[in-house]
């Protein structure tokens, strides 16, 4: 995993050098609406720039999941070694299984470690050589093995999915991942994500997970108000 790695280990300290990445910690980051998590506690949420938001779909190697004509859509930056964007991930799968009108559209926020870089270059890699299904089942693959993940044991995990071993290394240390990775990472680091998990819910940035329940009232409020709280 060498091919873009001088440019994202400075991405990644500079998105490391002062910001949050827990949920506690970036409930101090106020709030433009009034919201609750499933533990009663303010779940920190700001506006976002237009210019920005309308980045979102030029950016490459997103994981689209759910609804191709949705009404809502979520928009999830997440690490693949933050305990909270595992607990997100079959929450959020679940929700968009049950919700048919309902669209989770997935962003490489590898912030928290080098190991975490990696492992997203390598679900870049297999949505890259096997699509959008594939890549789905691997994420939540992902997140289901024990322990910190790098890009071995991603490699691993694809490998015994079926996936070529040495034609996925080739791609995930292909100079068009590594700008893929580095192009979501600015753009979450523009947005204000120091957070793991964070959110574009409509014209809102919210940091941290609320909470399965908590994130069915910010859909159902998407739909009543186009806001994620009325």
């Amino acid at each position: 995993m060498s091919a873009t790695r001088r440019t994202i280990l400075g991405l990644l300290s500079l998105a490391a050098a002062g910001a949050p990445v827990s949920r506690s910690r970036a409930q101090g980051a106020g709030q433009w609406f009034s919201m609750k998590g499933d533990d009663g506690k303010p779940v920190a949420n700001l506006r976002l720039p237009v210019e920005l938001l309308t980045q979102v779909d030029a950016l490459p190697g997103l994981l689209r999941i759910g609804s191709s004509t949705p009404d809502v859509t979520l928009v999830e930056f997440f690490d693949y070694n933050c305990p909270f964007c595992r607990k997100a991930a079959t929450d959020l799968r679940s929700l968009v299984e049950q919700d048919h009108d309902l669209r989770l559209i997935l962003v490489n926020n590898a912030i928290l470690s080098p190991m975490s870089a990696q492992t997203a270059k390598v679900a870049l890699g297999v949505l890259r050589l096997k699509g959008t299904a594939a890549a789905a089942e691997f994420n939540l693959a992902l997140f289901a093995q024990p322990g910190k993940m790098d890009g071995p044991k991603a490699l691993e995990v694809a490998q015994k999915m079926g996936v070529d071993r040495a034609q996925l290394e080739e791609a995930a240390d292909s100079p068009l991942i590594g700008r893929a990775l580095v192009a979501q990472m600015r753009l979450a680091a523009a947005l204000g994500f120091a957070a793991t998990p964070s959110f574009i819910v409509g014209s809102a940035g919210v940091l941290g997970y609320p909470g399965p329940q908590s994130m069915r009232a910010i859909v159902s409020a998407m739909r009543s108000c186009d806001q994620p709280a009325c």
